[in-house]
């Protein structure tokens, strides 16, 4: 085999190894710095500004229910204890995944965890077939439940609340 060859081969071959220990590194930083959580943008309108003035793509901020049910969810244990959500027609859902509603940096929590929706004046909780369960109460959620303001919902290590 020539020198040239060789050295080729050699070449290639440290390249080869760059790329596999730049993956590595990349591998470990994901896994020690986590998921990044993008945080989400009101639109002009909401903000009071013209319809016509808000970012392509961002959805539109809808108001807080105001009959008298409750307006907040509000997360009192966990790693995010005093994070609060304005309740809306829509529904809220929870897990580590960033693309719901709300995230939760939690080993024990599913990526798509469990879901809060309005039904008929009432809010409702349901599991999405989580490992760990949601839990109203003491109660384990098997099927959509109905959640009364003051009710704990846990979600992993969460604790949730509906509050007026």
């Amino acid at each position: 085999m020539s020198e040239l060859a060789v050295t080729l081969l050699r070449l290639g071959y440290l390249v080869l190894l760059w790329v596999f220990v730049l993956s590595v590194i990349g591998v470990l930083r994901r896994d020690l710095y986590g998921t990044r959580i993008v945080p989400r943008r009101r639109t002009r309108a909401a903000a009071g500004g013209d319809a016509a003035e808000a970012p392509s793509g961002a959805a539109p901020v809808r108001e807080p229910r105001r009959d008298g049910g409750p307006t907040r969810l509000v997360v009192t244990e966990g790693p995010l204890t005093g994070t609060t959500l304005p309740l809306t027609s829509s529904a809220i859902l929870v897990g580590r995944a960033p693309s719901c509603t709300l995230v939760l940096d939690d080993d024990y929590s599913s990526s798509r965890h469990a879901r809060l929706y309005p039904q008929d004046g009432r809010w409702f909780v349901e599991d999405l077939g989580s490992t760990n369960g949601t839990f109203l109460g003491q109660t384990r959620v098997d099927r959509p439940m109905p959640v009364t303001p003051g009710a704990q919902v846990r979600v992993g290590k969460s604790v949730l609340e509906l509050q007026r």
